[in-house]
């Protein structure tokens, strides 16, 4: 895994500690930049200050850290952006499965929250499976 990017990954959030605590094996968690569409009826916990705060990369290593993950789901546009080494150092050996942007907000509807960052980078979303530490 590459240096941190976070000199201290606590989770300060207790809501955000409550969801990670909370998820079950298959269960969905999406990180995602600023602007993307979460559908009705999804659990939305809003970390946004200002454009770029908290980043996606940020977030993304505080939660995997935080959480056993089975495998990701991102939209394959996602591989071309500046973030994908980040994210994909971040998730380690953790299977990635690529669908198109269109198909990945579907897969939303489905998520058990969607973690709102304040990234401005287009593509910047992630889903994460929870899998079982057994």
């Amino acid at each position: 895994m590459p240096p941190s990017l976070l000199r201290d990954s606590r989770i300060l959030n207790p809501r955000l500690l409550a969801i990670l605590a909370g998820a079950g094996h298959g269960d969905l968690i999406v990180i995602a930049d600023a602007g993307l569409p979460v559908p009705p009826g999804v659990d939305l916990l809003d970390l946004s200050l200002v454009p770029g705060v908290p980043g996606f990369l940020e977030v993304v290593e505080v939660v995997t850290r935080s959480m056993v993950v089975q495998s990701a789901l991102i939209a394959g546009e996602s591989r071309a952006q500046p973030h994908f080494p980040g994210l994909a150092a971040a998730l380690g050996q953790v299977p990635i499965a690529d669908m198109t942007h269109e198909e990945f907000k579907g897969r939303t509807a489905a998520a058990r929250v969607v973690i709102r960052t304040g990234e401005c980078t287009p593509y910047a979303n992630v889903g994460l499976v929870a899998g079982v530490s057994f």
